[in-house]
């Protein structure tokens, strides 16, 4: 009888040892099922894939903008989930009318690297208005017969990137004219929860900085739009077809849209998580890879040791960061045909990576090791700080550099989150 009881308890123990760890896989799917909705299934897409706005639009089937006569502001990044353009989908969307269309910097196409002429659409025959030629912003010729400006282009998450002021300058032009404003969002690549950098001087504002905001602001282009309407009070119109399922914890990889370079020199994805930091180099005589397959990926110049480069980086342990000794003959650009010494940024950790810091840093060293060639005055123009370009000079250290960023960032953040659309 004590035999059988114990063989009882012993298989007590078991079943109660089975239920436990049952009992723990099943919570492990509880959490997964409570995670953000961009883990559930919507019509239409697969699991996790974020609905941008034009898909979103779509859905609804125009319904904001029937009875209107639209004029689209958009290039090669405006596409929906099905990879048809929002040319394509605006030129045959019921209840509306598509009568012109508008480009930014780098064209229609994206191809574009200079300035370019006003020109026709030969699927649509629509006019394609230039916005980085003779005007930066549509004219009243341009507006003519237009009761409504939809704006559907990928930008980078980064303030220097033109393809926001292009924006701001539609939509104060749309406010001028008592047109209404739509913007159809789209993911920020670096996501929305981490800002970064010196805020803009005031008094720095032009094409390549529109409003004062840190370089990496943190916010997707349809709360950026609430945020340059309220902010600089603009006061147009505006309305956001917000996305489905994007969070701001999501990099573009999270998303499960495919990737389409936003510019010539923006390719990959990598590149986008340090095209901040490393684009403020250029003006400085620093090749940032352009001219070569992997833009934005490494940077050099021909008086520069990249072995020696790499090491004293790689010495700082930057986080999510790695530094390699990579020399590179650019075909066009700065340093066209001529050896630069460089070195190759590899992402270990892209989470962890923060641009503006390593940014900094190179400038640090670069001025350091090579005081005739670098001149830290010439990142002002897309650093926009004078008191960052000070420090530089005065050979503060760069952390000490980002730790005084602190307080303006801070109530920069404050503000930002009045236009929070996301979580």
């Amino acid at each position: 009888m004590a035999k059988t009881r114990r063989s009882l308890a012993k298989h007590l123990r078991v079943w109660i040892s089975l239920i436990a760890a049952t009992a723990c896989i099943g919570g492990g799917a509880t959490r997964a099922a409570s995670r953000p909705r961009a883990q559930k299934k919507h019509s239409g897409s697969r699991p996790g894939r974020v609905q941008v706005g034009l898909d979103v639009l779509e859905a609804e089937k125009f319904a904001v903008l029937r009875g209107k006569h639209v004029g689209l502001i958009t290039n090669h990044t405006g596409l929906d989930a099905q990879g048809r353009s929002a040319i394509q989908v605006f030129s045959k969307a019921p209840g509306l009318q598509l009568v012109a269309l508008f480009s930014p910097e780098h064209g229609i196409s994206g191809k574009a690297d200079e300035k370019f002429a006003s020109s026709k659409d030969p699927t649509t025959g629509l006019p394609i208005f230039s916005l980085y030629g003779d005007s930066r912003r549509p004219t009243d010729e341009m507006l003519s017969g237009i009761d409504a400006l939809v704006f559907d282009i990928q930008d980078a998450g980064v303030r220097f990137y033109t393809y926001t002021a292009t924006m701001a300058y539609c939509m104060e032009e749309a406010a001028k004219h008592n047109i209404s404003f739509y913007v159809l969002d789209r993911p920020n690549l670096l996501g929305g929860d981490v800002i970064e950098g010196p805020m803009l001087d005031a008094d720095k504002t032009n094409f390549d900085a529109y409003y004062p905001t840190p370089v990496r602001y943190g916010l997707t282009i349809g709360e950026l739009a609430q945020f340059y309407n309220a902010e600089n009070h603009i006061n147009c119109d505006l309305h956001v077809i917000t996305m489905r399922n994007w969070h701001r914890n999501y990099f573009f990889e999270s998303t499960g849209i495919r990737w389409v370079p936003p510019s010539p020199n923006l390719r990959t994805v990598k590149g986008s998580i340090v095209y901040p930091g490393l684009e403020i180099l250029q003006h400085a005589g620093v090749s940032v890879g352009r001219g070569t397959e992997t833009p934005f990926e490494e940077f050099g110049a021909p008086w520069m040791d990249g072995m020696a480069v790499s090491s004293a980086l790689n010495a700082l342990h930057l986080p999510g960061l790695r530094f390699v000794d990579d020399p590179f003959i650019p075909v066009s650009g700065l340093y066209a045909g001529e050896r630069c010494g460089g070195v190759g940024v590899r992402i270990t950790d892209r989470a962890a990576v923060r641009s503006m810091r390593m940014g900094l840093e190179i400038a640090e060293l670069l001025r350091k090791m090579y005081p005739s060639n670098f001149d830290p005055a010439k990142l002002l123009l897309l650093v926009g700080n004078v008191d960052t370009i000070r420090q530089l000079q005065e050979n503060v250290p760069a952390e000490k550099i980002v730790t005084s960023w602190s307080d303006a960032l801070a109530a920069y953040d404050q503000t930002r989150r009045k236009y929070f659309l996301y979580r």
